[in-house]
């Protein structure tokens, strides 16, 4: 069977918002299984390897069902190495921007892949690597190259924005220093299409198609949404398929939202509704901490039952609690009032969004459950003051 990049209606009027607690993230274990389902045909038909990307999505809870799926994971620093090796127990891929040298030799202990940012620290820890292969550290080494195109139209976003610090350009590339290394690795994309990384690829061939032969794999990082409605899986298929017999190399994805696209909620609770002007609705959650997204791309979260302002009879600008005058959601139409104590579920907030949130002014962190497929609430995580005091000092 064949799966597409469609929505799957998986009801949620069965889901007693009321008695799940507040605030809290709230993982559909059936819309994940879809995901995976859909991701794990595009390896077997692309011939390509599909891993985690712990920056969008790294709920723990969940490792054992994704890794029934996808191969290995991607790390960005030690603790997610660690947290790779340790909980998903599949295949570590680390790439850091820069590595110190006290963390370094741990990181080289526990990678199967790992990329350098740049060639000056690859020769800076080029007789680390050989000295722990010569004792039988089996370890594939990759450069990040900077194709110098890219399509994501927010700066924040965009690794190939002018004076990028991530990957190397054609300009600064060495060819002298390749020994040692295996294959390369790109990520210029953010939430795009296959018709993007065709283009993509088109600069990667043309600024380092010189290089490709000597490789035995290239990473195209992530940002590749093959489970949004309406992505163009076929041309995803075709094109990594005819990148991989072109130069003879494996391909390697590593999507940070396609994961869990549309997997999940975060449920809050009104705390108040007050008026200046407008009619205001206090949150028992905050953008700040909780939906940095929100305030950062910035993009409009959607709301289960909500629309724009205007739309329904009611419209209430959310604010979240803490004490930043900055900390609005945005306005929101409903068609019912809101009252103290009513729920309001945002949608699609487990990846990007989990992974960002902080302990910032104190606010009382969202707790983390899952939705199974049996139709059962787990609350596998509330967080308590302890934490909140641990990354003090």
């Amino acid at each position: 069977m064949v799966l597409e990049a469609q929505p799957t209606v998986f009801p949620t009027a069965e889901i007693p918002w009321n008695a799940l607690p507040s605030p809290c993230f709230v993982l559909d274990e059936s819309r994940l299984i879809r995901n995976l389902e859909l991701l794990r045909d595009v390896q077997h038909r692309a011939g390509c390897q599909i891993i985690l990307a712990f920056k969008g999505f790294s709920m723990w809870s969940a490792f054992p069902l994704v890794r029934q799926y996808l191969p290995g994971a991607t790390a960005s620093s030690l603790h997610e190495a660690q947290l790779s090796k340790l909980e998903f127990k599949g295949d570590t891929h680390v790439y850091a921007v820069a590595y110190s040298d006290a963390e370094f030799p741990e990181i080289l202990e526990l990678s199967d892949h790992l990329t350098f940012n740049s060639f000056s620290q690859w020769q800076r820890f080029k007789p680390v690597v050989e000295a722990a292969r010569a004792v039988g550290k089996i370890v594939s080494v990759g450069i990040r190259i900077n194709p110098e195109y890219s399509e994501v139209a927010t700066d924040l976003y965009n690794p190939s924005q002018p004076f990028s610090r991530l990957g190397v350009t054609a300009t600064e590339f060495r060819a002298d220093l390749l020994e040692g290394i295996d294959g390369l690795h790109f990520h210029v994309l953010c939430e795009n299409d296959s018709d993007v990384l065709e283009r993509v690829l088109e600069r990667v061939e043309q600024n380092f198609g010189a290089y490709l032969p000597q490789m035995k794999w290239v990473n195209f990082g992530g940002g590749h949404l093959m489970t949004r409605a309406g992505y163009d899986l076929e041309r995803l298929i075709r094109v990594v398929k005819g990148f991989r017999e072109r130069w003879n190399v494996d391909v390697i994805l590593e999507p940070g939202s396609a994961i869990a696209w549309q997997t999940g909620w975060l449920v809050s609770e009104v705390l108040d509704v007050t008026k200046n002007e407008k009619d205001i609705a206090i949150l028992d959650i905050s953008a700040s901490a909780h939906m940095p997204d929100t305030l950062e791309m910035p993009y409009r979260a959607g709301i289960l039952g909500a629309d724009l302002p205007d739309t329904l009879e009611h419209t209430y600008l959310l604010g979240g609690t803490t004490c930043l005058s900055g900390d609005v959601i945005g306005e929101y139409s409903f068609p019912k009032p809101l009252e103290i104590g009513t729920r309001v579920v945002f949608d699609d907030m487990i990846h990007y969004t989990m992974v960002k949130t902080t302990f910032f002014n104190g606010v009382k962190h969202p707790s983390i459950g899952i939705w199974s497929k049996s139709g059962e609430f787990k609350l596998v995580k509330e967080f308590s003051y302890e934490e909140f005091r641990a990354k003090l000092s």
